[in-house]
């Protein structure tokens, strides 16, 4: 048995994947268990290192510093690659509105850090901690880590305070909503009002009354307008078509147009008058419009065409089609000749059912192709992550500048190369199960180590008064910005309860306030929410926890 125990017990390489192993799986089973409707999930495999550690299961320090970093890099880079293709597109609609709300909250959370630092005389170098631990935010710990770490202090104290704060961030989230839903929310507030809508394209018809574009070409049309439109089809009396640039309008013709909400008035005025026909029930067959065209959905896979132009294609020359729209990370986008295409993009087309089939047979359109996960994107990713979070910037007034580090860099560099990285031909996409797979691995590698760091001293400083006083200050920090943001964004802002509670989620980075908040409204409005807000917040929370160490240690 001397094997079995020097397995777990004797530090080395193969020691460290099975201490490490063990506890992700534990901690994976447990995170499954629901109590009164909630469950933690990959949070409880910190809890598990907890124990773990408080049980005296160590590894070498130098294995577990790598796998706390490598599994931190990994998730928030997996993260940034994820969101970039939409996340510069969502601040044209809801995003903008949410982000800043996020903003809000994370400035108000600091707020109330900094003064609970001064009343209570925590040093900061535990408030980041417990700031981490309150607003479940592991990569801002992973930043204000290595800031300390930097001016030659130890962080023990971040970590733990951390740790005895994180369960209680978790739940101040949950239980805030629940006092907002209890005493606040009106029924009105759980109808959703799409200020977070993603899907960012509107179908309207208009019917061609004004004189001053009867005869002119649809080329000629577009010249007269910024406006950005797509027209999908063209009405000459019964006969409907696929315009062309080429192609005229006559007063009386009807046309279908792909646009942005905000631009149905503009439009109304141009074309002359707007039918009052919904184009945009969820439960329309475009396929009965009309007898010869047909309207379909195919996916971008063949490589070589990652990075083109869309008019590069010349698909309405060659094969009489039109392109409406562009799916892209669940975003629609209007299909402007001058978009820039990605791997795993979705266009839908108006044709003929046999020149459909030949753009699918150009573009590819094989779910088999994407399947393969393009590692080397990963990879190059990583190397500028490192090289992005290591640059030194300086701030006036500030006398050590500050760095994005490993929790910061991965998310620029991750958002950017997601999004910009099809204009240099790097092929970017993975599959969302791949994606998740790797943001997984990343997390519980992260949490695994981690939790396996501060186990040792965790029961110890719980006991103790300063143990007691971290909680009391890390459920303030919790519960206060959260309820109140949520009530000022549902008042003040005409959020609908259910994106108010997915943007304070975002902010918070608290995923499991996030199921519970979608469990009790209706619609996706909370997701959505979450998604187009937790990037932004979580890079602030990188960069101010940064500013609290240099600024007040």
């Amino acid at each position: 048995m001397n094997w079995f125990e020097s397995l777990f017990f004797e530090q080395s390489a193969l020691q460290a994947v099975c201490v490490i192993s063990v506890i992700i799986a534990i901690g994976l089973g447990l995170g499954k268990l629901r109590i009164c409707g909630i469950s933690l999930g990959v949070t409880f495999v910190f809890f598990t290192g907890i124990m773990a550690g408080h049980f005296g299961l160590a590894i070498d320090p130098a294995i577990l510093k790598y796998a706390e970093d490598f599994g931190l890099m990994l998730f928030v880079y997996e993260l940034g690659l994820k969101v970039g293709p939409g996340f510069f597109s969502s601040f044209r609609t809801g995003g903008l509105k949410l982000n800043m709300l996020g903003l809000g909250l994370v400035l108000a959370g600091t707020a109330t850090a900094i003064a609970l630092s001064y009343i209570l005389a925590i040093p900061m170098t535990d408030m980041v901690g417990i700031l981490s631990g309150a607003t479940t935010n592991t990569p801002s710990l992973g930043a204000a880590q290595q800031a300390i770490n930097q001016l030659g202090l130890p962080a023990e104290g971040a970590a733990l305070s951390c740790a005895v704060t994180y369960p209680l961030g978790v739940v101040g989230v949950i239980i805030a909503f629940a006092l907002v839903r209890k005493f606040v929310a009106r029924k009105s507030d759980y109808e959703p009002h799409h200020q977070g809508e993603s899907d960012n394209t509107y179908v309207a018809e208009f019917h061609v009354t004004n004189p001053g574009i009867g005869g002119l070409t649809l080329r000629d049309i577009h010249k007269l307008v910024t406006t950005n439109f797509v027209i999908s089809r063209i009405w000459h009396g019964d006969d409907v078509s696929i315009p062309g640039p080429d192609d005229t309008l006559s007063i009386g013709d009807r046309v279908l147009v792909i646009t942005t909400e905000d631009e149905v008035a503009r439009l109304t005025i141009f074309f002359g008058e707007k039918s009052e026909r919904n184009w945009n029930k969820p439960d329309i067959n475009w396929d009965t419009l009309d007898k010869n065209l047909v309207s379909r959905t195919i996916t971008i896979s063949k490589p070589q065409l990652n990075g083109r132009r869309l008019d590069s294609l010349k698909l309405r020359k060659h094969y009489a089609v039109n392109i409406s729209r562009v799916s892209r990370s669940g975003i629609r986008l209007l299909a402007r000749p001058n978009l820039i295409l990605q791997l795993g993009d979705r266009l839908t087309i108006v044709g003929t059912p046999e020149a459909i089939n030949k753009v699918g047979a150009l573009v590819g359109n094989s779910v088999t192709e994407l399947k393969d996960p393009n590692l080397a994107a990963i990879f190059i990713g990583m190397v500028l992550s490192l090289i992005a979070g290591s640059i030194p910037i300086t701030i006036p007034g500030i006398s050590v500048p500050i760095k994005l580090g490993l929790a910061g860099g991965p998310i620029v560099v991750g958002i950017l190369i997601g999004r910009f990285g099809p204009h240099f031909h790097m092929v970017t996409y993975t599959t969302r199960s791949a994606n998740l797979m790797l943001r997984g691995i990343g997390l519980s590698l992260f949490l695994a180590c981690l939790g396996l760091d501060a186990g040792g001293k965790f029961l110890d400083t719980i006991m103790r008064a300063d143990g007691l006083i971290w909680i009391a200050a890390g459920f303030i920090i919790t519960l206060l910005p959260s309820l109140v943001m949520t009530i000022l964004s549902m008042r003040l802002w005409h959020l609908d309860f259910g994106s108010a509670a997915g943007m304070v989620s975002g902010a918070m980075a608290n995923p499991m306030s996030l199921t519970y908040a979608n469990e009790i409204t209706p619609g996706d409005d909370a997701p959505v929410a979450y998604a187009t807000t937790y990037p932004l917040s979580m890079f602030a929370r990188v960069v101010i926890v940064q500013l609290l160490i240099i600024c007040f240690v």
